[in-house]
């Protein structure tokens, strides 16, 4: 018997009675002789409240103070949990970040882990504890407190279950695995028993809320198999991540990512070092980019067009106009309200009609693209943020018959 760890998110923590059935869970595994570490969230609408609590102060929050806020959500939880289980006759004990360590890098809200001291851990859990970690936080090397991002606790129960050498990682959700779709857009999905760290990591990159996509990075790195399942079922199966694909689907799901926007820059000048040159001023602004597409006309100018997420859309446009001249552009035009549809299957690319059924499900329902980029594991179309429901159900409808 080893180390298992557990994570378990917001609504999985929400009140007292939930907090039982997660109890449920943990004893069992420690019925079975191993040793678990819990990793969980701030119940319920928590982080909300706090960042609504923040507002009423400033719109323009201190960064550190934000994180130092923010991670008391976690707090709460660690040591209701451990109450809860001591009063099941267990011994228990909640640790923080810090208390652990959990090193990070100094990027308040979007910290990211440099190492983790495993001998508190261990030595609790060889006195027979159950470890409780508060998710989503850590410290930067000179103590101050840093939090990881939205669905950060994910993060921290794959690293835990790397450092530790773990068997495996249970993330305990609300639904009972990944589906090749979002159940809320397509009533037929199919759950699927398996995924490969590619495909979840994708799944997750396109819209799919199951999975923090750190996660599914570390996991990949350090080979450690997660396993999504509900709190709400006792004897949940859920679905594998790992490196097997047991199911050989020729895709394994349709995701939908909301709030894209496009940027065009029409006549920018056609020399080397360019295209660098823009994106490096984006890099250096921290804007992410997703789509790039860029077409070569028979004169000496070129036309790039890109995407960005809505909120990042302003600070673009803004960026983009103080260094047109230094571009050499003609004209910065952009799209709002759109989407991006994607396919996701491991060698997707060599599967011969793939993109003809995808692209042949949305000229059925006379939905147009706007841009489209491929790759070895996925296929993506942004769409019109009216038609992308739509273009989730037709393309699922394509591929998986329902």
């Amino acid at each position: 018997m080893g180390i298992i760890v557990q994570k378990f998110g917001g609504s999985s923590v929400a009140n007292v009675e939930r907090l039982e059935l997660v109890t449920e869970h943990i004893l069992k595994e420690v019925e079975k002789g191993n040793k678990v570490v819990v990793v969980v969230s701030a119940q319920g609408k928590t982080t909300d409240r706090l960042i609504a609590e923040e507002a009423e102060i400033t719109k323009n929050p201190n960064r550190r103070e934000h994180d130092v806020l923010v991670s008391v959500g976690e707090q709460i939880t660690i040591a209701k949990l451990a109450m809860l289980l001591t009063e099941k006759k267990h011994k228990a004990i909640s640790l923080t970040g810090w208390q652990i360590p959990i090193i990070t890098n100094s990027e308040f809200s979007n910290s990211r882990i440099r190492y983790i001291h495993n001998k508190t851990i261990e030595e609790y859990l060889d006195a027979g504890n159950i470890v409780i970690v508060a998710g989503f936080q850590g410290v930067d090397e000179i103590g101050n407190i840093t939090t990881f991002g939205r669905g950060g606790s994910d993060t921290t129960a794959v690293a835990l279950a790397a450092s530790l050498n773990a068997e495996r990682c249970d993330i305990f959700t609300d639904v009972d695995g990944v589906y090749t779709s979002d159940p809320r857009i397509v009533p037929t999905v199919e759950k699927l028993k398996s995924v490969s760290y590619d495909e979840m990591l994708e799944m997750s990159s396109m819209g799919a809320k199951v999975l923090h996509n750190r996660c599914v990075e570390i996991g990949k790195k350090y080979n450690v198999p997660i396993y999504v399942k509900s709190t709400f079922e006792r004897d949940s199966i859920g679905t594998l991540v790992d490196d097997k694909n047991l199911e050989d689907l020729v895709i394994n799901g349709v995701t939908k990512d909301d709030y894209i926007s496009r940027i065009t820059i029409a006549g920018l000048d056609n020399k080397i070092g360019k295209t660098c040159e823009l994106f490096q001023i984006l890099s250096k602004n921290l804007i992410n980019v997703d789509v790039i597409a860029q077409s070569f006309g028979e004169h000496i100018n070129r036309d790039i067009a890109f995407t960005v997420k809505m909120n990042d859309l302003q600070k673009t446009l803004e960026v983009l106009e103080e260094n047109k001249d230094l571009l050499g552009a003609r004209e910065i035009l952009h799209s709002e309200n759109l989407a991006k549809v994607s396919i996701i299957g491991v060698g997707i690319a060599n599967k011969p009609g793939v993109a003809a059924s995808m692209f042949e499900a949305l000229y059925e329902n006379n939905i147009n693209m706007h841009m489209i980029s491929t790759s070895e594991i996925k296929i993506s179309v942004l769409v019109n943020s009216k038609d992308a429901d739509l273009a989730v159900k037709a393309i699922h409808k394509k591929f998986f018959g329902k």
